[in-house]
């Protein structure tokens, strides 16, 4: 896998995160260097481990699912890019009344878990394509920290303009991704 395809699938994972990030930043008076740092680091590290535990698993099943490895990986990532987009549309009620502090740790680890359920697919399919991971994991790390304290700072300037148009982009990419691999398969 060519470390351009790596860099647009770190992308497309980042845009959930990207796009909470912006909502925290938003949703904070004041936001402080410190809160931004932190959540970027958990996102970033939710979603370089999480991929790896995918992809570990994926090498589990490889044997099994080599021959149609190509439509489950283009499955899995139209799924979760179509899910993404999906969710980019929902209405996000958050007139509800109730408060939640972005910058807690424990409200840090709940989000940083959510938006990384994905990536655990994404190493999944990563297990299909490629034997060498650590690349991805690494680039998909540090994509997402600076995405992630770029969307804080961003949602501080600018609140809620972009949020669920960033996710959207990021479905879109995972589905081309998926669409890309199965092409290549069948083609050549």
């Amino acid at each position: 896998m060519n470390i351009i395809t790596v860099v647009v699938i770190a992308v497309g994972l980042a845009m959930d995160a990207f796009a909470v990030s912006v909502a925290a930043g938003a949703a904070q008076k004041q936001l402080k260097v410190q809160h931004a740092l932190r959540m970027a680091f958990f996102f970033g590290a939710f979603q370089s481990i999480m991929p790896l535990l995918g992809w570990l698993a994926g090498l589990s099943f490889k044997d099994a699912i080599e021959p149609f490895d190509h439509w489950v990986a283009f499955g899995l990532l139209v799924v979760i890019g179509g899910k993404m987009i999906y969710e980019s549309f929902k209405l996000k009620d958050s007139q509800d009344g109730s408060t939640v502090d972005p910058a807690r740790i424990s409200v840090v680890l709940i989000l940083a878990v959510a938006t990384s359920i994905d990536a655990l697919a994404v190493g999944f399919t990563l297990s299909l394509v490629t034997e060498h991971v650590a690349v991805a994991v690494i680039v998909i790390g540090i994509i997402t920290f600076a995405l992630s304290y770029l969307g804080c700072w961003l949602g501080g300037k600018v609140g809620h303009l972009f949020e669920n148009k960033i996710e959207a982009i990021g479905g879109v990419i995972l589905i081309a991704i998926g669409i890309k691999i199965l092409v290549q398969h069948l083609l050549f």
